[in-house]
């Protein structure tokens, strides 16, 4: 849930107490159990914050109350693809560093080791990248536009040439992150398309360089507001952006308001509101734009866990919904990543260190 990083804390706790505000929706219903995903149907989860919640001597825990390695937990709740997000030159700062080239590479090879799917996500920063904030690396900060384009090969090249050397080929690898209104500001903001997609197109050209046979996904967020994906894909389109796979952030309480000013308002946590939304914005971008599509991002408070399921369980049905097997899966935004640990209150992970019922979703058939 990028947006506890676009703001300070204190923001987004009085966020979480609005949320919290909201009552319990019933069991899910009989029509969302019986649901039949395809048996390639992607089941994943970003869980970057891993390593650092290790070696802060956190311990995972199985619903029964045995200690395990995270990766035996996700598994066993149906997790057969992990999402890792990658920095340029991060700090070690517990929530908002790590996730350099070598721990993403060692990542990545403990996933394959598990039996996951890898997807990469390139933020192109040395922290968070999302709508709000696309900070160039401190690195590249006085560079030219065309050294930028530079930058961005060579360090595309330089990862994914680390990662298949360690033999993982990436799945998947996202261009940025969320870059809804572009990235590597303001070289690469919207406002100039033409240079957002020569950006786009030198991490493309990298990728596929290293490994032809990966999938590259163009990544914005609120994923139930049409027009707006419209206009940005159109604008992709135009501007020949290269690409192979639409990535979309659904988070309900952030899909369902608006932002002014920097600020959040209107939010609203039912995601009755939004998701049919989502399944038609689904089903219209495959078929416009002749693209698969996937939720690359998703979450919900962690305290109306009945809720969050239910909302699960209703976006892999839409996903699952989109014709000619184009809607490919589904990836939750940390569920590891406890609130006793990380203070994110979209996790699917409770303080006595278990998976709540959240990820029991993902066990859908």
């Amino acid at each position: 849930m990028k947006y506890i990083r676009n703001y300070s804390l204190r923001t987004f706790f009085t966020a979480f107490i609005f949320i919290a505000s909201y009552s319990c929706v019933s069991p899910p219903s009989t029509e969302q159990d019986e649901a039949i995903l395809d048996a390639n149907f992607v089941k994943g989860a970003d869980i970057s914050w891993l390593p650092q919640m290790e070696a802060t001597g956190y311990k995972f825990y199985s619903d029964e109350g045995q200690e395990q390695d995270c990766f035996q937990i996700l598994k066993e709740h149906g997790i057969n693809a992990i999402r890792l997000r990658t920095w340029v030159n991060p700090s070690d700062d517990k929530f908002s560093g790590h996730c350099s080239k070598d721990e993403t590479v060692a990542m990545a090879v403990r996933s394959k080791k598990w039996g996951m799917k890898v997807m990469l996500d390139f933020h192109y920063s040395d922290s968070w990248a999302d709508p709000s904030k696309q900070i160039k690396p401190a690195a590249w900060a006085g560079h030219s536009f065309s050294q930028l384009l530079t930058d961005v090969y060579d360090h595309t090249f330089d990862v994914m040439t680390a990662l298949t050397r360690a033999g993982v080929t990436p799945e998947w690898v996202q261009v940025g992150n969320e870059i809804t209104h572009g990235m590597l500001w303001p070289d690469g903001g919207t406002s100039n398309w033409v240079q957002l997609a020569l950006l786009i197109n030198e991490g493309y050209n990298a990728i596929k360089a290293v490994s032809p046979e990966s999938k590259v996904i163009l990544h914005i967020d609120r994923g139930n507001k049409k027009a707006l994906a419209r206009e940005w894909f159109d604008n992709a389109e135009k501007n020949k952006a290269k690409y192979d796979i639409i990535g979309l952030s659904y988070y309900p309480y952030w899909a369902n308001g608006s932002m002014v000013n920097g600020n959040w308002v209107n939010g609203n946590p039912d995601y009755k509101l939004s998701v049919d939304d989502l399944g038609d914005n689904l089903i219209d971008l495959a078929s416009i734009y002749g693209k698969e599509v996937m939720v690359v991002e998703i979450g919900d408070d962690d305290k109306k866990i009945e809720n969050t399921y239910d909302m699960l369980l209703a976006v892999q049905k839409k996903v699952s919904s989109v014709p000619s097997k184009k809607g490919l899966g589904v990836f939750y935004w940390e569920p590891e990543g406890a609130k006793s640990w990380s203070s994110y209150s979209f996790s699917a992970w409770g303080d006595n260190g278990r998976p709540t019922k959240v990820m029991d979703a993902f066990l859908l058939k």
